[in-house]
């Protein structure tokens, strides 16, 4: 099932460089069930994988002048101080093993199932979100809310190694106001800052296999390429709500795998 791994690490790039998200979404549960990685570590190499490979998307972004700089540093900075905490003080201490409602489960096991809850939910706020009429018209609104909602958002995707960006879109599209197309630039900003900065924290506690590492980011990062020109001929509107679906389908398939195997 490697190749088929292989494979998938390409489609994480296209779905970082066209949505601007996705990638994390998909790099754990492929490093979990095509290449039987574990869980925590799998938290640890998609913080990479995701971080590396996002730095094409950003400078294609930086040219097309999409980044809300301000936004980047409202949202950004509280999100890269959540994921630091998480990753330092928060993941480690968590038990192997514990019990919930008297059902034992592992570290490994309430880590995906945390991530898929988190992307169910962030699914439906997609999907059900009403649809923006003259979204490019709209002034983005910057605050406290947007600080707020960063620092939560960098902890929690600190937990299970994501970049965030399921969580990032929604919260500039809905919160921020931002334009869907602006929205992603500046969720592949943060991502790439926050994911860099959660990796190497973790890189005195893990083994890394380097050449693994480098063929998955090598294929991401041509994914990304590819996703970045597919980008310029979507409508920014229509993507929201596409990629809702995508979240939601892929985190059925993760309750699925947690719950029946």
């Amino acid at each position: 099932m490697e190749w088929v791994g292989y494979i998938a690490a390409i489609l994480i790039g296209i779905s970082l460089g066209l949505i601007g998200s996705g990638g994390s979404i998909l790099t754990v549960p492929v490093l979990v069930y095509l290449f039987h990685i574990d869980p925590l570590l799998a938290t640890t190499y998609s913080l990479c994988i995701v971080g590396v490979s996002s730095i094409a998307g950003v400078i294609s972004r930086l040219r097309q002048k999409l980044l809300d700089l301000k936004v980047i540093l409202v949202f950004g900075a509280p999100s890269i101080i959540g994921v630091f905490i998480s990753r330092k003080f928060i993941l480690h201490n968590i038990p192997d093993h514990f019990s919930i409602a008297s059902n034992p489960i592992s570290k490994g096991n309430f880590i995906m199932l945390f991530f898929a809850t988190l992307m169910l939910a962030s699914a439906f706020s997609m999907i059900l979100g009403k649809k923006q009429e003259n979204e490019i018209e709209q002034k983005p609104i910057y605050g406290a809310t947007l600080m707020i909602v960063g620092l939560a958002e960098g902890m929690v995707t600190g937990i299970v190694g994501a970049g965030g960006g399921f969580l990032i879109i929604p919260a500039l599209v809905i919160l921020g106001k931002l334009p869907m197309k602006k929205a992603i630039a500046s969720s592949l900003f943060i991502i790439t800052i926050k994911s860099l900065v959660g990796f190497s924290g973790d890189l005195m506690h893990v083994n890394v296999q380097w050449n693994f590492l480098f063929i998955i980011i090598a294929l991401a990062t041509l994914g990304i390429v590819t996703g970045n020109y597919l980008n310029k001929t979507i409508d920014g509107a229509k993507l929201k709500k596409g990629f809702g679906w995508f979240v939601f389908c892929m985190s059925l398939f993760i309750f699925y795998k947690q719950f029946f195997f």
